[in-house]
């Protein structure tokens, strides 16, 4: 059976079985009494749903966007698991159980499935494993590490997106400037090079398509909202501003905290995931938000 390919407009979200579902504890199986036990588990317990996963409502609200728009789906959520098939069939009943519209999954039987991120054309992945997100960061795809986390859900149908800047949003040209000379050389550089682009980070391409989907509503009624959340503050400010003025990406908010503890920010902007470099920021954000650690990307 031959079906037409989806839309290359669409948004696609390529997420793990542990980032979209609770697997503690057939993973602890798997981690103390091997792969033969794990598979032993889930099989016999396929037909029990799987508790919500750290990005669980992401995922959710990304796929009731498609609802919200008249012409078509805009977003399309795919599965690739380090599952077999047979261990994979409760994820499946899982994401039916949820009413979840995702069709699409790889199962790779303990193989990194990284390899399939560009072939289903993934603007974003996201996964428990940190060797897959690094594979994913190298192969050009925005990918993070979801970190455990409440999981607290934020009540509002609007989608709300957090992002770090430097590492993240932009490349890290200038927070190496930052870790090797301090505040004072960073500053200085920044301002000597206001009017000069920032490179992109590996996050740009995912930041763009949001935007492109965000221009398929009215900007009164868009159930989608980005943030800026950095540490830089003036005069590093200048430079971003006319980096993301030059590529065209449109940003709801930009937070210049100087340095200042994200997390009470994240919250009063009612984040429902941030993206940051920063182990720190991302261990002190997670208690209250969904989270994801971007590795280093070179």
């Amino acid at each position: 059976m031959n079906l037409p390919d989806t839309n290359q407009n669409n948004l696609v979200v390529a997420i793990s079985s542990r980032a979209l579902f609770n697997l503690d504890e057939s993973h602890a199986i798997f981690e103390h009494e091997g792969v033969e036990q794990y598979s032993r588990y889930q099989i016999e317990h396929e037909n029990e749903p799987l508790a919500e996963g750290v990005a669980f409502a992401l995922v959710k609200k990304l796929l009731a966007l498609n609802n919200k728009h008249e012409n078509g789906p805009l977003v399309e959520v795919i599965l690739l698991s380090r599952n077999s098939a047979d261990t994979g069939l409760r994820v499946f009943n899982s994401i039916l159980h949820y009413g979840l519209d995702i069709k699409c999954a790889a199962f790779t039987s303990g193989q990194t499935p990284y390899r399939y991120i560009s072939a289903f054309h993934s603007h974003l992945f996201l996964s428990a494993n940190t060797e897959d997100v690094q594979n994913a960061i190298r192969a050009e795809c925005a990918a993070a590490t979801i970190l455990n986390s409440k999981n607290l859900h934020n009540s509002s149908d609007e989608l709300r997106i957090a992002f770090d800047g430097d590492a993240v949003l932009f490349s890290d040209e200038s927070q190496k400037i930052y870790d090797e000379k301090g505040l004072l050389a960073f500053e200085d550089n920044e301002k000597n090079a206001a009017k000069t682009l920032l490179p992109g980070g590996p996050f740009k391409a995912f930041l763009a398509a949001l935007h492109q989907l965000q221009k398929q509503f009215s900007p009164e009624n868009c159930p989608i909202r980005t943030a800026l959340v950095t540490a830089r503050a003036a005069p590093a400010h200048e430079r971003v501003i006319r980096t993301l003025r030059a590529w065209n990406i449109r940003i709801d908010e930009a937070l210049f905290l100087m340095g200042r503890n994200k997390t009470e920010f994240l919250q009063a902007f009612g984040a429902d995931f941030f993206f940051d470099d920063q182990r720190a920021n991302c261990d002190a954000a997670s208690e209250y938000i969904a989270t994801g650690h971007v590795p280093n990307w070179e």
